[in-house]
């Protein structure tokens, strides 16, 4: 008889692969460099409702597919907008070895690999970190940034004055996390160190002429041409690094706008691994992050839990 496949929820995934974790094996499998770092595009089905993405990819001995919902609507109705499950399976026979929830996951992954992106391009004090969201990505990234690096004060911007507030507020509450968290306004970017955009915006959310030159920005929250978290000035000021070049210009509103009208290049971008690995970032202004999530990275953290389920139930 077929054992019972191995389930994750999201409680169970973050007990068993914390923050740190989760960036030691995205860090791993860009050092490794044997992973399927492109991967098929990923599917994007428009539905009534929202749409169905699904992103599989293969390496480090397995494969695994995300499918994911997205339902806009859904926090009215006070249920996550984000939904899913991912199914992994052993490289070689294709069997079946692992359930998890693809929010959770997605969540885990996407927080861990902007906290890593900040540990090689930020210097060692970022007193001053500016949040733009009030989302869990935003909870989160908070969380995986300050793991990360000494941060200070916590500056957050959200859709509302009322979001950003009551955001704060649940940041207050949690005793684990001592770091001031505060409401601010459209004149925080001047005076931070690090930006996180952590929203579905589909224009800009600051003006990129105020960053100063020292700045790190991680942005996250987008992944199709038309949503834009960041304006040309942003761009074209920094130092860009993304996790793959095709994918971005595919994927990455903010950056293909700026390299289809001439304000950066595409030869200009770095590639997240070679960063990882020791490559010096060019330029001398602001450096930014620019995500679009890829298949690899919730195949790196799914691995690495069902390599600590393993262990577990060895005994190790």
């Amino acid at each position: 008889m077929t054992p019972p496949l191995p389930r994750l929820d999201g409680r169970d995934l973050l007990a068993l692969v914390p923050a740190d974790a989760a960036l030691g094996a995205l860090r791993d499998a860009l050092l490794a460099g044997d992973w399927d770092s492109a991967g098929p595009p990923r599917t994007a089905v428009p539905l009534t409702h929202g749409e169905l993405l699904v992103m599989p990819s293969e390496g480090g001995g397995v494969v695994g597919v995300k499918v994911v919902g997205v339902a806009p609507g859904n926090p009215a109705l006070g249920l996550p907008r984000i939904t899913g499950s991912y199914l992994l399976h052993d490289a070689a026979t294709l069997q079946p070895v692992l359930l998890v929830d693809g929010a959770a996951l997605t969540l885990l992954r996407t927080s861990a690999l902007s906290a890593l992106a900040v540990d090689v391009l930020a210097p060692a004090c970022t007193p001053r970190l500016l949040v733009h969201g009030t989302g869990p990505q935003a909870a989160a990234h908070l969380r995986a940034v300050a793991a990360v690096r000494r941060v200070e004060r916590v500056e957050v911007v959200g859709r509302t004055p009322e979001a950003a507030a009551a955001f704060c507020d649940d940041q207050a509450a949690d005793r684990a996390f001592d770091v001031p968290v505060v409401p601010a306004g459209p004149d925080a970017v001047d005076r931070a160190d690090l930006v996180l955009c952590c929203t579905s915006s589909r224009t800009p959310l600051f003006d990129g002429t105020r960053l100063a030159a020292h700045a790190v920005v991680v942005a996250m929250g987008a992944h199709t041409l038309d949503a834009r978290e960041l304006d040309d000035a942003t761009v074209r000021r920094s130092s860009v690094v993304v996790e793959h070049v095709d994918t971005a210009l595919r994927e990455a509103g903010d950056v293909a706008a700026a390299v289809r009208g001439g304000a950066l290049d595409r030869a200009d971008l770095h590639v997240l691994a070679d960063v990882v690995r020791g490559e010096p970032v060019r330029g001398t202004g602001p450096r930014l992050f620019r995500s679009v999530g890829m298949a690899w990275e919730d195949l790196a953290v799914a691995a690495e839990a069902l390599r600590r389920l393993r262990s577990r139930a060895d005994g190790r």
